[in-house]
């Protein structure tokens, strides 16, 4: 008897876990209700944003699905694609100089010295080595006894006449001619000599005064017998 009362006692607690169980599976379904009429309500109040977006997402299916999917072919290799060379960029540009243009340079010709005019009375110290002239330039020689050539000027001794070479017309005149030429240089050979100016210089020479030491060399050639006074008369051939 105490072992069936026993028996009795521990069976009642089954039934309490049974019956809550019973009573827990009541309530699921009441919840699932409760969470749909909710959800209901809620996309009855959002119907127009969710009819806009289930919208979308089916264009944006219906596009991927009608779009064919470009297939990667295994035996094609790649394209290659040049790449453009960068641009160098342009540096300052710098004036480049002209070339200058040729000059032509004239021939140098030579230049006659043309001694300064001396003023009627002026003296002027000259010395040279003299010679006699030829068909070359006249710069410092001798052409007769009373003409020579001093720097390219042409001087006629004015306070004296002598004959000349190429008009002699007889041997007197000729030879006394030669004499005269000669002895004028030895004069102008000897050293400084003195010119004054003894009238206007025109197309026949310079007409000078020669001296030296306050002798000139007209007296000299007069004295002799190698020249005569300007404007005397005689004649050279006997």
């Amino acid at each position: 008897m105490a072992k069936t009362a026993t028996r009795g006692r521990r069976k009642a607690p089954a039934r309490g876990k049974s019956k809550a169980r019973s009573s827990g599976g009541g309530l699921l379904p009441w919840a699932v209700i409760g969470i749909a009429a909710i959800g209901g309500i809620v996309a009855h109040d959002h119907w127009k944003s969710i009819q806009t977006l289930l919208a979308s997402r089916s264009a944006t299916a219906t596009r991927e699905t009608a779009e064919p999917r470009p297939v990667a072919r295994r035996d094609v290799p790649p394209k290659q694609v040049a790449l453009a060379a960068p641009t160098p960029k342009a540096g300052p540009v710098t004036a480049q100089p002209l070339p200058s243009a040729a000059v032509p340079t004239p021939a140098v010709q030579p230049v006659k010295a043309v001694p300064a005019a001396i003023s009627p009375g002026a003296a002027e110290t000259g010395t040279a080595a003299f010679g006699y002239c030829g068909q070359g330039a006249h710069i410092n020689c001798v052409g007769d006894g009373g003409v020579f050539w001093y720097k390219g000027e042409k001087i006629v001794i004015a306070d004296m006449a002598s004959p000349i070479v190429d008009r002699a017309r007889c041997d007197d005149e000729r030879r006394i001619a030669f004499a005269a030429k000669s002895r004028l240089l030895t004069l102008l050979n000897a050293g400084p000599f003195t010119m004054n100016a003894a009238g206007k210089t025109d197309t026949s020479g310079a007409p000078r005064v020669v001296s030296r030491d306050g002798r000139s060399f007209g007296a000299q050639l007069i004295n002799e017998g190698l020249a005569r006074k300007p404007g005397a008369g005689g004649a050279w051939c006997a």
